[in-house]
């Protein structure tokens, strides 16, 4: 399992077209056969700050998520409006 968190700070003046453009992305990304999930949270205080929770069934199918036409798409014209983005990755320790 290959799990990616991204904590997203929005430019106030962006977060309504930021949001509708995450949105198209995530929902794209929700059909994808390796994404097992694709969570979009808010901070109920404050509109600009957001944090993604991604599940893929592991890094390869990430990888393919990476490379698609919505994935690009959602790059291009949405991290500009952006003021910062971290990504963490973590995976399952087996048991």
């Amino acid at each position: 399992m290959f799990v990616l968190v991204v904590n997203i700070r929005i430019q106030p003046q962006n977060v309504d077209r930021f949001l509708k453009l995450l949105a198209d992305n995530a929902a794209a990304a929700r059909k994808e056969p390796g994404c097992k999930q694709f969570e979009v949270l808010q901070d109920p205080k404050d509109k600009a700050k957001i944090m993604l929770y991604e599940v893929y069934k592991d890094e390869a199918a990430f990888e393919t998520h990476q490379q698609t036409a919505h994935f690009k798409k959602y790059v291009a014209d949405a991290v500009p409006l952006l003021a910062s983005r971290e990504r963490q990755v973590f995976t399952r320790i087996s048991n």
